[in-house]
């Protein structure tokens, strides 16, 4: 991916600048393509990603800020992401007899079905997007990435 050329400019960009750049057009680039491959299930990244901490919690309920904290996007409004997904019957909310303060969330046996046809094609297009790279490419990547 050539900055210069995508962002039709001459003159050079200076290398700090690139690399801000250069992964943000990268980071839009693989959120369309994952976009698009979730698009046939109607379900966002966003709601993906809260199905995903669901099913991590093994059966047992999380609250809404457990979901907010472990969001990959923290700007997603994880209430609202909640109730599209209760509409999908993939999720369930359960307020807490003892405490009717307290709402439990939990995946349902629609989410978790829905989630393995999901991985599925979400595998595949991972697959896709990391073909011209090798492993050590991908640990060195990613170490260059924690510097962030």
């Amino acid at each position: 991916m050539n900055v210069e050329k995508l962002i039709k400019t001459s003159k050079e960009i200076p290398i700090k600048q690139r690399s801000i750049i250069h992964l943000q057009m990268v980071s839009n680039m693989i959120t369309e393509q994952i976009n698009n491959a979730l698009k046939p299930f109607d379900v966002s990244l966003q709601q993906f990603n809260v199905l995903r901490i669901l099913r991590g919690q093994k059966g047992k309920p999380a609250n809404l800020s457990t979901i907010s904290e472990r969001m990959v996007s923290k700007m997603s409004n994880t209430t609202r992401l909640v109730d599209k997904l209760i509409k999908k019957e993939y999720v369930e909310r359960q307020v807490c007899a003892s405490n009717r303060r307290k709402v439990e969330i939990r995946i349902t046996k629609n989410g978790l079905a829905a989630l393995e046809e999901i991985d599925k094609v979400l595998l595949n297009k991972e697959n896709d997007l990391t073909k011209s790279f090798t492993d050590e490419d991908l640990k060195q990547l990613n170490n260059l990435l924690d510097k962030f």
